[in-house]
């Protein structure tokens, strides 16, 4: 533990509170932020000002593990609030997630000014744990070993009005020798059939519109409750919830993908033309030294499957250049499935050790400048069949979900974004009647680039929805407020409509 002479002296609670979450990393850290939020909210702190030069009262971290500078860059910023936090008294630093579970007690010795450390099986201790150091004025650091409550059963406080994660697993059990999650997350568990459909029930009663269903190995769901079928059960069920428009899912892996999850895809109305299937790499020694457990032949025939069901998918991936050991035909095999595959995104990395994976210790670790090389021709290749891909959409009418802080030059063009179903990015002329965030319009593209479209002429229609009215709603009563009180998460933004993951977790 820290002495009290590390931290600042305590401050008069009877005041309200001010919190700010800074998120790092995958999706489900992106929904533990929204759980982090709704337990401040119920234990009474409020959301800081956006606006403000201030520095939150409270400030969590929420880290990610899985990139070599997550580490530095969580000290940095540690560092940068230390002497604020020694000249605002009060002021409490909380670090949570996959870092804090790995590092433990080294945050607290390497930044002696931070108040509450907890893992990512404990995230509800939060409210308590900063009530325990501000008492005993010492840093509290406790690391739940399992998993003490389903994030989900926790309070929330989403961004989106229209859009929600809903997460039906957690934990991994694959154990890819470039990740370090599975041994921070945990195995797997799954969450009750039952539970999962409550809770999007609930939220359809809310006005959310889409869901996109999270695990880090989303379509293994099933296998802790003995099912290996339950997620195409799952996903059929959702197409029986009324007013539940779209559904998607991240991030599956090709080993637990099978036909009857192709089959659900394509015969559930709801369930969007969208998949995001990682790669990480198309050589078959590469992907068994990943302890990846397909090879490419298995991975070219599940895009082959999902193309003959759902013609018009737009499938991403994920893919690591430079992985150790990986030779210039490894390289050239991984060129050979994306120009087969035609992705219309690829997330791609730079190999990255890390200390902890048996990944970091092997020998042939690739040079730098060899790495770079790679990356550069694997970015140029993807970006001209995205654009390829992108420009095939050019004449077809789809139908947009009106998005939120997706547009950033939409004020000075006039123009208002939209997700079509397969979670391609539309920017559309603002028709002359009013449209919000969660409504539905019907747009005809005139143009694409690789990474958006653009559908320039009128629009041809407009359906104001239920999702359009809960965006409304929310406005109108964040606009009542107070001044300072304000509700939601800090912009780490709606559920990403093409996650950056590996394997199942996402990098920074």
């Amino acid at each position: 533990m820290t002495s009290s002479s590390d931290r600042s002296p305590a401050v008069d609670v009877l005041s309200t509170r001010t919190y700010e979450i800074r998120t790092y990393g995958c999706q489900m850290n992106v929904h533990d932020s929204e759980r982090l939020a709704g337990l401040l909210e119920d234990a009474g702190y409020v959301r800081a000002p956006e606006d403000s030069d201030d520095e939150a009262d409270v400030v969590v971290f929420n880290t990610c593990a899985v990139r070599e500078n997550a580490d530095n860059k969580l000290y940095g910023n540690l560092g940068h609030l230390a002497p604020k936090k020694a000249s605002r008294p009060g002021m409490q630093i909380a670090v949570g997630g996959c870092l804090a579970q790995k590092d433990r007690d080294t945050i607290v010795k390497r930044a002696p000014w931070v108040d509450v450390v907890f893992g990512t099986h404990n995230i509800g201790k939060l409210p308590v744990l900063l009530e325990r150091a501000r008492v005993q004025e010492e840093a509290q650091v406790e690391i739940a070993e399992s998993l003490e409550a389903f994030p989900s059963t926790l309070p929330t406080r989403r961004e989106s009005a229209y859009a929600a994660w809903v997460s039906i697993s957690v934990g991994c059990n694959n154990t890819c020798t470039f990740c370090i999650v599975p041994a921070l997350r945990g195995k797997e568990k799954d969450r009750r059939p039952g539970d999962i459909l409550a809770e999007i029930e609930a939220l359809v009663t809310e006005g959310v519109s889409e869901v996109t269903l999270l695990g880090q190995n989303v379509n293994a769901y099933g296998s802790d409750i003995g099912d290996r079928e339950a997620f195409s059960k799952l996903l059929r069920a959702c197409g029986t919830i009324d007013g539940l428009e779209r559904v998607r899912f991240t991030s599956p892996h090709p080993r637990d993908f099978t036909d009857d999850v192709i089959a659900a895809m394509a015969e559930t109305p709801n369930v969007m033309p969208q998949l995001h299937m990682p790669l990480q790499s198309g050589s078959d020694p590469v992907l068994k030294a990943m302890r990846r457990s397909y090879r490419q032949e298995r991975f070219l025939g599940i895009i082959e499957k999902v193309r003959a069901a759902i013609p018009h998918a737009a499938i991403s991936t994920d893919i690591i250049v430079g992985f150790p050991g990986e030779t210039e035909e490894d390289f050239q095999q991984t060129l050979h499935v994306v120009r087969e595959a035609r992705f219309a995104q690829a997330f791609t990395f730079q190999y990255s050790k890390r200390p902890g994976t048996p990944a970091a210790d092997m020998e042939g670790q690739i040079p730098k400048k060899v790495v770079q090389e790679r990356y550069e021709r694997l970015v140029a290749l993807q970006e001209e069949i995205s654009w390829e891909e992108n420009k095939k959409q050019v004449g077809r009418t789809l139908e947009l979900m009106v998005a939120e802080g997706e547009g950033r030059k939409d004020d000075t063009t006039h123009r208002l974004s939209g997700r079509a179903p397969d979670n391609r990015l539309v920017h559309f002329t603002k028709p002359g009647q009013e449209v919000r965030p969660g409504d539905v319009v019907t747009v005809e593209v005139t143009y694409a680039a690789p990474h958006h479209l653009l559908a320039e002429g009128p629009v041809l229609d407009v359906r104001r929805t239920r999702a359009g009215d809960a965006w409304e709603k929310r406005t109108a009563e964040k606009a009542a407020k107070p001044a300072g009180v304000l509700l939601g998460l800090p912009k780490v933004g709606v559920p990403e409509p093409l996650p950056a993951v590996t394997g199942g977790c996402a990098v920074d």
